[in-house]
């Protein structure tokens, strides 16, 4: 089969990456895609390539890459309307504050606003250019990481095109009055959302997030743990147990918190003084093994249930990770042997200070949680999966 994987890039990432590589807007289509992917940033390449190395052709897009997208139209002879927005249709922009808040989100979890019914959508333009790399690559199997941009109007008009299966990937439980019918299968890593979706009629299976082995080979030397607490990720009124958490760790051990914090989290917040900035992709993965104890919370929409990227990427490169118990978790790791998972804050802040003064198995849980990542959670065991399902 070929494979087109869609997907869309946190505006925040898309600044830093153009930021950090001056004048590569203006590359062509096959640079920035390459400068993209060695960004090491979220899923990356990492489903086609894996795609690619069972024997099924595959290639990314991403469809609010307003940058990327106009190189591939340029170069295909397209001519488009410069002073038009490829992102967001100017029409259905969402208002400053909830931007905002949605940025630092996983576009999994960006369809929320949909719910308020405030979702932008992709522009006309931008609409003509996917169509466009839909013809020519013509996918026999279209899967859809972004619910967000590309909605079930724009995947009907993509199956008319004779794509034979649609699968789509989402972090979230359906939205009411939206027709999921577009679609041969749902994914999802939290149980819950494909009981939501089998209850609206909709095909639906679990789908973990993953890790990718070949980002071991693409990092510099493992630096030496100079960090005794961290955590990597998002601080906002969407994480108020993750907030609460990090508050209380704070106030009793050297927490360094990267990532994004919301301006909801007041000034006189403890985690004001914990910030060390944002870092994205290969630098993200550095501070996860250079800290002796990398912190886990999911965000509160994940209820009791385990699946967020954190809990493969600080594993997959083989740092002690505490995260937050859920009924779950057993399925995805053995705790206290592959992970450590802390019940309450208290139990949190206890184990810290127990796996700080015990070298040896803090060492031991990240050996054993790094060989379970490889072995049960690469994204190729994700890929062969979801063949066996479109079988």
């Amino acid at each position: 089969m070929r494979v087109l994987i869609l997907n869309a890039d946190y505006p925040r990432f898309l600044s830093w990456l153009y930021g950090r590589h001056p004048g590569l807007e203006r590359d062509g289509y096959a640079e920035q895609m390459a400068a993209r992917n060695a960004s090491l940033f979220g899923v990356a390449d990492f489903y086609s390539r894996s795609f690619a190395a069972l024997g099924h052709p595959a290639a990314d897009v991403h469809v609010n890459n307003l940058w990327l997208q106009s190189a591939w139209a340029g170069e295909h002879g397209m001519t488009l309307d410069t002073g038009a927005d490829l992102g967001a249709s100017r029409k259905q922009r969402l208002p400053g504050w909830l931007q905002r808040t949605i940025a630092p989100l996983k576009p999994a979890l960006r369809p929320l606003a949909r719910r308020l019914g405030l979702s932008p959508r992709l522009s006309e333009q931008a609409e003509r250019i996917l169509l466009a790399q839909i013809e020519e690559f013509k996918p026999d199997l279209v899967l859809n990481q972004d619910v967000f941009y590309v909605t079930t109007d724009l995947v009907r008009r993509i199956r008319d095109m004779g794509v034979r299966v649609v699968i789509g990937q989402v972090g979230i439980e359906p939205t009411k009055g939206e027709d999921w019918g577009a679609y041969d299968l749902m994914l999802s890593q939290l149980p819950r959302v494909v009981r939501a979706f089998r209850a609206a009629d909709v095909r639906a299976e679990v789908s973990h997030l993953a890790f990718e082995p070949a980002v071991l080979n693409a990092l510099p030397a493992p630096p030496s743990p100079d960090v005794d607490v961290s955590f990597v990720g998002s601080v906002s009124e969407d994480h108020r147990e993750r907030v609460a958490l990090l508050e209380f760790i704070a106030e009793r051990h050297d927490l360094k918190l990267w990532g994004n914090i919301s301006s909801s989290v007041p000034a006189t917040s403890p985690l004001r003084r914990c910030f060390q900035g944002e870092v994205w992709g290969s630098e993200m993965y550095q501070v996860l093994r250079r800290s002796r104890i990398n912190l886990n919370s999911h965000i509160d929409i994940a209820g009791d249930e385990a699946g967020n990227m954190r809990l493969f990427e600080a594993t997959g490169v083989g740092a002690f990770l505490l995260t937050d118990f859920k009924q779950n978790l057993h399925t995805l790791f053995e705790p206290d042997r592959d992970v450590v998972a802390w019940r309450s804050p208290e139990d949190c802040s206890a184990a810290i200070g127990r796996y700080l003064r015990d070298d040896k198995s803090r060492a031991a849980i990240a050996a054993n949680g790094q060989k379970r990542t490889l072995a049960d959670h690469t994204f190729r065991n994700r890929v062969q999966d979801i063949l066996q399902l479109v079988r």
